[in-house]
């Protein structure tokens, strides 16, 4: 793992690599956290599957890598004694009640908070899918309805409204478009869940769930253009060192965003100049064009003028 990380980061395409390299990896000991750390990782992200123990035991029996209910529930405690900053956290809604399920991850932030000093990064939200070779999937045990999935992303939006709500591509196009407006700031795409995927367009046999939303990330940038939104692929928190407590200080006040719309706007400037389709990229500097004029500080609206202009002159990784 740590030479596919460093392998990674070590990727160019022009003037552009990979900047931040986000982890989602099976619990380990506190000394293969601290590895991890060494490699510059982003957020660790780890997955509970379930807070409920009973029913935790009963989906994970003992003898299988996933039996220890304890090991995996205090996961974030070894990540975060180890030194990794930001984390991220999640259950798979559908094995146990969601109502119970919501108020354990706010325990879990809250604790998080009580120890470390900061809360998680990022919560995710996946629901259960058919899948392979999962039984399970045909009948889920706790199964939950759109309106109460709506529900869930704005409860979390609320209690914790300094945390990135993920929503991945389980979910169908209009329910994820849809829930942009619920609070969820984070979505992937493009994604394939079977080993080799990647490499073979094609493939889709062995896939770990369902997809519902299959578009392309163009496809998927469009939208969020047509919704108004910036599509950002900001680093700089990282980069600046605003990680952990001190993006904790900055972002539950509400600060944050001072940083978050330039760095957004400087970041979705790069990706139309190197990536965009042109249909994408003339709407895309429209909504920049737009965004710009609405700014109201001047010295601000300057600054980041000034470093659009920069970036139209070939300059990359800008940030504030």
């Amino acid at each position: 793992m740590c030479e596919a990380i460093r392998t990674t980061y070590g990727v160019r395409e022009g003037k552009n690599y990979v900047r931040r390299i986000n982890v989602e990896l099976a619990p380990m000991p506190v000394t293969d956290f601290r590895r991890l750390k060494d490699e510059k990782i982003g957020t660790y992200v780890c997955f509970q599957e379930t807070y409920d123990p009973v029913l935790y035991k009963e989906y994970h029996p003992a003898g299988t890598p996933k039996a220890d209910y304890d090991y995996r529930v205090t996961v974030f405690d070894r990540a975060m004694e180890a030194g990794i900053s930001d984390v991220g956290l999640g259950v798979l809604f559908g094995l146990a009640d969601y109502r119970f399920e919501i108020l354990a991850l706010m325990e879990h932030a809250h604790h998080l908070e009580a120890v470390f000093g900061c809360g998680p990064h990022t919560i995710s939200f996946p629901r259960i899918e058919p899948a392979d070779n999962a039984p399970l999937t045909k009948h889920i045990p706790h199964a939950v309805s759109d309106d109460d999935f709506k529900k869930i992303i704005a409860i979390i939006r609320i209690a914790l409204p300094y945390t990135g709500i993920i929503l991945s591509t389980r979910e169908s196009e209009e329910m994820r478009t849809e829930l942009f407006n619920y609070g969820v700031s984070q979505i992937s795409a493009g994604s394939r869940t079977n080993p080799g995927a990647y490499s073979k367009a094609d493939q889709d046999s062995g896939s770990q769930f369902s997809l519902g939303d299959h578009r392309s990330l163009e496809e998927v940038i469009s939208t969020i253009i047509d919704k108004e939104y910036i599509p950002s692929f900001c680093t700089g928190c990282y980069r600046k060192g605003r990680v952990g407590n001190d993006f904790m200080d900055l972002a539950k006040p509400g600060l944050i965003k001072e940083f978050c719309m330039p760095n957004a706007v400087f970041t979705f400037k790069e990706y139309l100049l190197d990536f965009a389709s042109p249909e994408t990229k003339q709407k895309g500097l429209r909504l920049i064009e737009k965004l710009l004029s609405d700014v109201k500080k001047k010295s601000l609206k300057g600054k980041m003028t000034n470093a659009l202009d920069e970036i139209d002159h070939g300059a990359r990784d800008l940030y504030f």
